[in-house]
Formats: structure tokens, C-alpha cells, sequence
């Protein structure tokens, strides 16, 4: 019976973590898709995209249905813990396996076509980059995406200052957005960019490389939580009626 209780425990435990992490998940998702316009709105803005980068537009969208997802699952396992429900026990085990092997099935396609992967992220950047060489100062709704998600992200254009060069902004006024500027610089001009301010792109890439060890450990800690998980449900389901 102690040891049925502690199962209960870990069980709710498991399920608990799984549920705030689906709560988390919600509301980031929530957060991007308000601030869409100043965060992703510039996909919105690219020619002949191709699909997959459109779709990175409705990120937000995805993490708000993963989140919801997620919390749902821990409801569900914490629920059958609680009243020692087999059918709930085995619904719960069944989902996590799934997400487990569709994790593990993502991991591998990474690591497999990671060539690929640069491939593509290397064709984005072009067409990003020549989408603000042609648009940016002439484009008013165009611009206005770029300097809020400039702005929000304290970066300059996609990879630097470089891509404002040839745009309609620049042929104009010959100035880049204050943003790729030093500080208390009041005219941003070819003596004044400063390459040291980032872009987006790079930024973010810059961000995963310098954590990718703390990437690597949640993703291994959330894989232990879901195998313990799914132990543990089934343990408990062995054990219901007993």
C-alpha cells in the first residue's frame, strides 16, 4: 500500500511538471502570436518564399496547440493517478510513447540532413536579404515589420548593415536603420555602421550556439521524464485493483 502510494506520488509529480510545461508552452505561444508583427512579421514580406518558411510564420499557432497538447496529457495522467483510472493510465502511457518515438524520429532526421538544413537556411538568408535590399524604404508596410521586429530584437536586418545596401531607403538618404549604428550616433551613414551589430539570423544562431549544452540537457531531461513517466503509469496500472 506505501508503495502503491508512493507510485501515486511520482505519478502526479511527472504529470504535474508535464502539465506546467504545457502551461509554458501556452503562453509563449500566446505572446508570439500577439506580437507577431514586430517578432515573425517580416516573413510575411519575402518573394517566392519557400513553404517551409512560411509556415515558420505560424509558429506561434503550433506552440500554442503543443501547449494545450501538453497540458491536456498531464490532466490526463494526473487524473488517472488520482482515481486510479486503468483506462486514463493506459490512454496516458500510449500518448507519451508516441510523442517519445516522434521526439527520437526528429532528433535522427536532424542529425541525418543537417547538410540540408544549412542548405536551407543559407537560400532563406538570401532571399531574406534581397527581399530588404528591393522593399525597405519603399515598402511602407515593409518597412514598419522590419523596424519594430529591428527594434524588439536590438539587431540590425537579417545577417548585418550589409543588406540595407542597394535598398531604396539607402539609394535615397544613403543611411542604414539607426539600429546598425553605434550608440548616440545621429547620422547613420557608411562611416558609422558598425558589422558588429548582428542580424537576426545570426543573433539567434549566435544564442543556440552558446547554449547548446543547456539545450542538449533539457532535451535529455525532458526524454528521462517521459521514459520515468511512462514507467510509472504502468506500474500503477499493474498495480490498480490489486
Amino acid at each position: 500500500m506505501c508503495c502503491k502510494g508512493f507510485i501515486k506520488t511520482m505519478m502526479f509529480i511527472f504529470n504535474g511538471v508535464i502539465f506546467l510545461a504545457g502551461v509554458v508552452l501556452l503562453a509563449v505561444g500566446i505572446w508570439v502570436s500577439v506580437d507577431r508583427m514586430s517578432l515573425l512579421g517580416f516573413l510575411d514580406n519575402i518573394d517566392n518564399a519557400p513553404p517551409e518558411l512560411a509556415q515558420l510564420a505560424n509558429i506561434g499557432y503550433v506552440l500554442i496547440a503543443v501547449g494545450v497538447f501538453l497540458a491536456l496529457v498531464g490532466f490526463l495522467g494526473c487524473c488517472g493517478a488520482i482515481q486510479e483510472s486503468r483506462c486514463m493510465l493506459l490512454s496516458f502511457f500510449i500518448i507519451v510513447l508516441i510523442i517519445f518515438i516522434v521526439e527520437v524520429a526528429a532528433a535522427i532526421f536532424l542529425f541525418v540532413f543537417q547538410p540540408v538544413a544549412e542548405k536551407l537556411l543559407e537560400d532563406i538568408g538570401q532571399q531574406v536579404s534581397k527581399s530588404i535590399s528591393d522593399k525597405y524604404g519603399a515598402d511602407e508596410r515593409f518597412t514598419g515589420v522590419w523596424n519594430n521586429t529591428m527594434d524588439e530584437l536590438r539587431r540590425c536586418g537579417y545577417n548585418n548593415y550589409t543588406d540595407f545596401m542597394g535598398s531604396p531607403f539607402f539609394e535615397e538618404l544613403s543611411l542604414y536603420p539607426e539600429m546598425c549604428c553605434r550608440v548616440n550616433i545621429t547620422r547613420c551613414d557608411q562611416s558609422a555602421a558598425n558589422v558588429s551589430i548582428v542580424g537576426c539570423f545570426k543573433a539567434l544562431v549566435t544564442l543556440v550556439e552558446e547554449n547548446a549544452i543547456l539545450l542538449a540537457g533539457v532535451a535529455i531531461g525532458i526524454a528521462v521524464l517521459e521514459i520515468a513517466a511512462m514507467v510509472v503509469s504502468m506500474v500503477l496500472y499493474k498495480t490498480v485493483g490489486k
